[in-house]
């Protein structure tokens, strides 16, 4: 009989972090599944197949790619046993299984589909004769929808054990995928941190810096265009009169109270339709504004803004439009309208311009001349050490024949753009990098696009055969595009990537999709992300070729540039931004400034949140990137502070957006506005009022003068001193009030199992920080019982959406005020009804007087909806993050 535990045995020494994890192996595989999350250059594969060995069972293991799949192999061969003594059965052919077979995810779908017919029933029989009960899944956010049935299949293979591996878990997709990938690989049972990589030597330490450019006229003029157009659109919607009746005879609205349980599924589309029709002065019976909880008509009706316009039309245009024929005219002329401003796009209303103006800012053109400053400072700052590659989305080949003194034309971001303004730079000023001369250091690399310097050609020459490619001259440059035949163009990629790897290329323009992933150049230490396409998985990986350490040099520091492009006519600085802050939260790294700490996200770049200053920005970070040395002496800080990485809840209020520091407790901000208030006037002011109005004081005495400095007062200061007690009589002690409720979520999981730890090794913390943010996590919990937890917490504090239980709270106080305070109970305990009153006895003992409310009858429907327009009218609520912070 076959044993790999006998057979296997790891050569080498287990790292700190991989030993951590194989020694808590045997409570992770309890429940059939391990699903391990870590970093690009943490062992995975070596892990995965020690995994393998403990599991001793045949095994299938699926790649995305051919390359990754024969690694697989590679490793196992050259960690675990010697290739000429392997008595393994062993196979690539997943029609064959062998003991462990290697196979691609389009593999078993093509089998699936067309061995199997596409029958689940079929395709299990098959593997169980074959007596596979062991299946790896590698990179599984890789997977297409298509291929996701015959895993899914697979899933109910007798006395099987699931085993996922990932770098980057796919968290910006559709709720419901990600809601697939989790079902299909299991709850993270552990997180594998970049910190531990780069403290065990395996990463080296690295920098995420953004470069900030600004849209072209041209571009401001299209923006502001598109925002007059969709304005005119809203007012001229407000104004039809055919839209309006159709409103009005809507079932929602003319026959309301026959379709209240049809109002509840849909209450935001409801909570539109009253709103839509309050702009367009309609007088609203009390009776259908009772439905959402408004008492009486002088109760404020939210303004008629984009978020209401979306929910108003993107289910009567998409959701409902079957069951609207009769009104079809109407509706396609408005989606017609939405269409030709661009506010419309694989059927979804996107108002704010997710399409349109995240392309436009996206592939800006002034990001190639951003492109062009951060090579030649980064070629300033390394010299002839420097070893950049800049990654593109598309090649745009019709670019080529573009002249130098015609760039301005190109509005596209590409590889062909990139490498163009690139050799004109250097046309224009040879010393612009190392030395003069130095063009040969520029080439591209893609699947179907590789371009050389004429003094490169020796090099390929001599490593490759003369049939193997084909080269032609690139116009009256001295650069030539070289074409390889099918079986040159693997070599073709090893040549180029050991000409980069020795210096003589030391600017490599290429493609996400041959460079992104995969690819193994550790001599990189200047990586530029030109991709807008790319999600959080691909931005992870595509910073994985930069970060791996380099033997050569165990001193390498790299920098990986991030790209945006400043939307001038919005605060926040519009979609491209947006689009690159979100990818932040996909990876950790250090903080640019101030005491070095280690997390995820962007607040780790302390950017202003509004009015961003291209020319200050850039600046700031030009001047903190040429410290490169002073980068691993922050990853050592910081690093040295911390063991492991800890996911917590960070919440603050979304109306609260501190700009002079923190507001983390909110009875003190009481206290701090009246005094600080109060020293300014006895320091400036009531000077000032003094000799200014001496003769008022002589003239109409003293208590006259006091009176009105106390009304003056009233006038100036009261405001800011209403809204702080406001927010402390509906929030409470934001803190004290966060701890409770993590008090009562970890008791109930605790009471069903979820948390295990010993009580005694565990701790519930609240962290506070100067950008007002107060957070809640858990202390000496496994990785899967802190992810566990946070993502609870999260569903209690948000927005409520359409929980299936929830609580009402509200003291005497803030019933006074008109406040209500609502939570979700978390789904893990609102499947049951005595799981659901288990957290609320928690909730009672820790938070006090509430009311339990079950929303799946007509009663419990009703006062969700209510709860749901509550926190939309008045923008109520946390805004909340989960973040990954080294501690």
């Amino acid at each position: 009989m076959i044993s790999l535990q006998k057979t296997f045995q790891f050569k080498y020494t287990w790292r700190t972090y991989q030993h951590r994890f194989l020694e808590g192996f045997e409570s992770h595989i309890e429940d059939g599944h391990l699903h391990v999350v870590a970093p690009p250059g943490s062992g995975k594969t070596v892990l995965g197949l020690e995994m393998i060995r403990r599991v001793d069972q045949k095994t299938l293991i699926l790649a995305p790619t051919l390359t990754i799949r024969n690694q697989w192999q590679e490793r196992m061969y050259e960690c675990f046993v010697a290739k000429e003594s392997c008595n393994i059965p062993l196979s690539r052919n997943i029609k064959q299984p062998a003991h462990i077979t290697f196979s691609t995810y389009q593999s078993l779908h093509t089998f699936y589909k067309n061995e199997m017919e596409s029958d689940g029933e079929k395709l299990v029989a098959f593997f169980a004769k074959a007596g596979i009960k062991n299946i790896v899944l590698d990179e599984a956010h890789h997977l297409k929808n298509e291929w996701w049935k015959p895993l899914f299949a697979l899933k109910v293979l007798p006395n099987c054990i699931l085993i996922a591996l990932t770098a980057t878990p796919p968290y910006d997709s559709e709720q419901r995928e990600i809601a697939k990938y989790f079902e299909l690989c299991g709850s993270i049972d552990v997180e594998i941190g970049v910190p531990e990589l780069v403290k065990e030597g395996n990463l080296c330490p690295h920098q995420d810096y953004i470069y900030f450019s600004q849209p072209d006229e041209a571009q401001v003029q299209y923006i502001i265009a598109y925002r007059v157009k969709l304005m005119a659109f809203i007012n001229a919607l407000v104004d039809d009169v055919d839209f309006k009746n159709f409103i009005l005879q809507h079932p929602f609205y003319a026959q309301t109270a026959n379709v209240l349980e049809a109002i509840y599924d849909h209450s935001d589309l409801y909570a539109g339709m009253l709103i839509y029709l309050h702009a367009a002065k309609t007088d609203i019976p009390l009776e259908k504004l009772a439905v959402l909880g408004i008492k009486n008509k002088k109760a404020v009706i939210p303004a008629f803004t984009y978020t209401w316009v979306t929910s108003l039309l993107q289910p009567l245009l998409v959701e409902f439009r079957e069951t609207l024929f009769e009104h079809e005219a109407l509706l396609s002329s408005i989606e017609k309208e939405l269409r030709k401003i661009g506010a419309f796009h694989k059927k979804r209303v996107h108002l704010e311009g997710k399409n349109e103006l995240y392309k436009s800012l996206a592939q800006s053109p002034n990001k190639l001349k951003s492109i062009q400053e951060i090579v030649a400072f980064e070629s300033a700052q390394l010299n002839t050490n420097l070893r950049a590659v800049v990654l593109a989305d598309y090649i745009r080949k019709e670019f080529l024949d573009t002249p130098d003194d015609q760039l301005d034309s190109i509005n596209k971001l590409g590889v062909v753009p990139i490498f163009k303004y690139l050799q004109a730079s250097l046309q224009r000023d040879p010393e612009n990098w190392q030395a003069i001369n130095r063009q040969e250091k520029l080439a591209v690399l893609t699947g179907s696009l590789v371009i050389i310097h004429d003094r490169l050609r020796s090099h390929i020459d001599a490593a490759i055969p003369a049939d193997y490619y084909s080269l032609s001259p690139m116009g009256v440059t001295d650069f030539f595009i070289l074409t390889p035949t099918d079986k040159g163009k693997s070599q073709i990629v090893s040549v180029m990537t050991t000409l980069f790897e020795k210096g003589h290329i030391e600017v490599l323009v290429g493609t996400t999709s041959l460079l992104g992933e995969g690819w193994d150049a550790p001599a990189i230490n200047t990586l530029v992300l030109a991709s807008y396409v790319g999600s959080f998985v691909m931005s992870n990986q595509m910073r994985g070729r930069a970060i791996r350490v380099h033997a050569k040099n165990p001193d390498k520091v790299a920098s990986v540039w991030h790209l945006a492009c400043i939307d001038p006519t919005v605060a926040d600085g519009g979609e491209d931004i947006a689009k690159l802050y979100k990818r932040f939260e996909a990876f950790c790294g250090i903080s640019l400034e101030g005491t070095p700490f280690i997390e995820n996200g962007v607040d780790r770049f302390a950017i202003p949140e509004e009015h961003l200053n291209k020319e200050r920005l850039n600046e700031q970070m030009f001047f903190l990137a040429a410290q490169r040395h002073e980068v691993k002496k922050r990853w050592d800080v910081a690093i040295a502070k911390g063991n492991i990485l800890v996911r917590e809840l960070k919440i603050n209020l979304e109306n609260l957006k501190s700009k002079s520091g923190q507001k983390k407790v909110y009875y003190k901000d009481v206290v701090k506005y009246s005094f600080i208030q109060l020293i300014t006037m006895a320091t400036f002011t009531l000077p000032e009022l003094f000799f200014k109005n001496i003769g008022t004081f002589f003239s109409r005495g003293v208590l006259y003068f006091f009176y009105a400095v106390l009304s003056g007062l009233a006038i100036l200061f009261l405001p800011k001193t209403y809204k702080a007690v406001l927010l402390y009589i509906k929030y409470g002690r934001i803190d004290k009030q966060l701890y409770k409720i993590g008090q009562v979520l970890l008791k109930t999981m605790r009471d069903k199992q979820q948390v295990t730890t010993p009580e005694s090794q565990t701790q519930l913390c609240i962290e506070k920080f100067d950008t007002g943010e107060v957070s809640c996590f858990i202390r000496g919990a496994t990785a899967k019982e802190e992810l566990l937890f946070v993502n609870n917490l999260e569903e209690i504090v948000q927005k409520i959406d359409n929980p299936r239980y929830m609580i009402a709270q509200s003291g005497w106080l803030q019933r006074r005020f008109g406040f209500s305070n609502y939570f979700a109970v978390p789904s893990v305990f609102a499947e049951r009804k005595e799981d659901a009153l288990l957290f609320f006895n928690y909730w009672k003992i820790y938070k006090g007087a509430a009311t339990l409310i079950f929303t799946r009858n007509p009663e419990g429907r009703k006062k969700l909806l209510k709860a749901r327009f509550h926190y939309l009218n008045t923008e109520g609520g946390f805004k909340t993050k989960t973040a990954a912070i080294w501690k």
